[in-house]
């Protein structure tokens, strides 16, 4: 077994192997994850270089936060995958690359309807994608992968649909969208709004929501290409009863626009608010709160906001339940309440 320890140095983390005796930083095992995810097909590994290439596996494992299951509070299984363009209804390509796949999320709520959404595989990446990104001044992380908090909060919403009833809800960031889903399919709320600044994700949540159409009853839902620096929102402007939005907070320069976004859309009178569960991230969350507060917003924080999440999160910090690299910090959202 490789005994690896941890070196912390001012700028990173070194990862030491006692087999090798090399040094790998923590940036350039995160460029490696980025070239993996832009190769559609590895180059063939040299035999000489096999025992190499599995020791930086072990390391890119452990530097890398992303969670495959995450929490898992949603049971989902992958029902089908587009593998370059072919349907896995029919028959697959052998050596293809899975670029998307249809997934069911399994509600735990009895009744309630199962939901379908369309996601890019995770570990898959274009350069089209980094032009976009650069073309509109958005991130890339809504089509990275289904987050971790964005399975809290659906969790939190599936849990707690009351809180929806006969209420207009958008959710901000939302990536492929299963909160705002959730919530059209599960509560009585009246109208719900699920947006992205990034146009490329709003096709897949547009998609989503045409697949799902069935189970949203009397709940208008729709999607919406939203940018936190967007100047003209007067169409929805103190509309909104609840707003809602994960992981959205890691960005610094994303903060002042956020702030501004959240302002304008909440309704000025009745008990509006904004719900936002995110990790601390260092100091982002931090940040982020000084800028609600500088825009004349008010907030609290909870730690533990429900018993079976918290349950789950001592369970991942005491290693009885498998997540590597596993920090609270990172990985645990706390929930945010924004008001007006």
């Amino acid at each position: 077994m490789v005994d690896i320890t941890f070196k912390k140095t001012r700028k990173s983390f070194e990862i030491m192997d006692a087999a090798s005796r090399t040094t790998v930083k923590a940036s350039s095992l995160r460029w490696q994850i980025l070239r993996q995810a832009l190769l559609r097909h590895p180059p063939p590994l040299i035999t000489e270089k096999e025992e190499e290439e599995d020791r930086s596996e072990t390391h890119i494992k452990r530097i890398s936060r992303k969670a495959s299951p995450g929490f898992n509070l949603i049971p989902h299984h992958v029902v089908e995958e587009d593998y370059d363009g072919a349907s896995a209804s029919g028959s697959l390509k052998s050596s293809g690359h899975a670029r998307e796949a249809r997934v069911c999320y399994t509600l735990p709520v009895d009744g309630a309807p199962r939901l379908f959404l369309t996601q890019r595989v995770d570990e898959y990446a274009d350069l089209s994608d980094f032009e976009i990104c650069n073309k509109y001044n958005v991130d890339n992380t809504g089509l990275v992968c289904h987050w971790p908090s964005e399975d809290i909060l659906a969790y939190f919403c599936l849990s707690h649909a009351d809180m929806f009833s006969y209420k207009r809800v958008i959710e901000l960031g939302s990536g492929y969208g299963l909160a705002g889903l959730v919530i059209a399919a599960i509560s009585e709320a009246s109208e719900v709004v699920i947006t992205d600044g990034n146009p490329q994700v709003v096709d897949y949540i547009q998609r989503n929501i045409d697949a799902n159409s069935g189970a949203f009853g009397a709940t208008r839902t729709n999607s919406m290409t939203l940018h936190w620096d967007q100047e003209e929102i007067s169409d929805i402007s103190n509309a909104f009863d609840v707003i809602i939005a994960s992981d959205c907070t890691f960005f610094k320069e994303f903060h002042n626009g956020l702030a501004r976004i959240i302002k304008l859309l909440l309704k000025k009178a009745g008990a509006s608010e904004a719900l936002f569960f995110s990790p601390k991230r260092g100091n982002s969350l931090e940040k982020f709160l000084e800028t609600i507060k500088q825009n004349g917003l008010c907030f609290s924080v909870t730690e533990i906001y429900d018993t079976q999440i918290w349950e789950r999160h001592q369970a991942f910090m005491e290693g009885k339940d498998s997540w590597p690299s596993y920090e609270k910090d990172h990985c645990y959202p706390l929930m945010v309440r924004i008001t007006i």
